[in-house]
């Protein structure tokens, strides 16, 4: 009796979690920023303060929140530790930690891509062409594509079949939502070319086709973001920072 009273608990619990990490995401609630208080929480998705408690305590555990006693809760991460268990969501100066992770990915990424071309089932190829299309569909639409650029690069990655890559999915996913959350949404023309270009080389086994279209797909965005730490900078009158090449 005790076991079927505490299930329906814990499920209620979860489901309260993941609509709190979905209102921090879509609100959307700063890293920094402060949460309601326990009881307008509460309200808000119409459950007890126990249930609230505990969905708090379950994305504190993960990394998402901090609770700082006798003062609140404040978001500590936009993603879980699972999704970037190397913590880098935590280095606060965002443009750098970007650009080094285009580095890392200009080292990985368009030779995962020449591997998904080789090695991709008929099935992974259709979910590759699905997913292309819905980061297309959702970008134009105005939706949070985020999501679906993530999942589309997870793919890639998965369809290489190589289990050191799949353990680097997380590294990928980070580096891929830093990114968009510096500019969004300006390189929607050219995510959606290219993005199109890896996958249409990657469908015909190309695999030095998707190595050159991956390539050019790291380079756009890196150039954009370099760009746009430009016109900060001037914007700011602070002297241009050297670039690495």
């Amino acid at each position: 009796m005790q076991h079927s009273i505490e299930t329906p608990k814990k499920l209620l619990g979860a489901q309260v979690e993941d609509a709190l990490m979905t209102y921090i995401l879509q609100t959307p609630v700063e890293v920094g920023q402060k949460l309601p208080n326990e009881f307008e929480l509460a309200q808000m998705f119409d459950v007890g303060r126990s249930t609230i408690r505990e969905a708090v305590k379950g994305l504190a555990t993960k990394g998402v929140l901090e609770v700082r006693r006798g003062d609140g809760t404040y978001v500590q991460s936009h993603w879980t530790l699972d999704d970037d268990p190397l913590g880098l969501s935590r280095l606060n100066d965002k443009f750098t930690l970007a650009l080094e992770l285009f580095d890392v990915r200009l080292m990985l990424e368009p030779d995962i891509a020449a591997l998904a071309a080789e090695r991709a089932t008929e099935e992974e190829m259709r979910n590759l062409r699905r997913l292309c299309d819905e980061v297309e569909s959702t970008y134009l639409s105005g939706e949070n594509h985020i999501p679906k650029d993530v999942e589309f690069h997870t793919c890639i990655a998965r369809c290489s079949k190589n289990r050191v890559v799949e353990m680097l999915i997380p590294t990928i996913t980070s580096a891929v939502m830093t990114f968009a959350n510096l500019t969004h949404r300006q390189l929607m023309q050219e995510t959606i070319e290219t993005h199109r270009a890896v996958t249409d080389a990657i469908l015909a086994r190309d695999s030095t086709g998707a190595r050159c279209a991956m390539v050019m797909h790291l380079t756009y965005n890196r150039q954009a973001l370099l760009r746009m730490r430009r016109e900060q900078q001037l914007a700011a009158g602070a002297p241009e920072t050297k670039d690495k090449t």
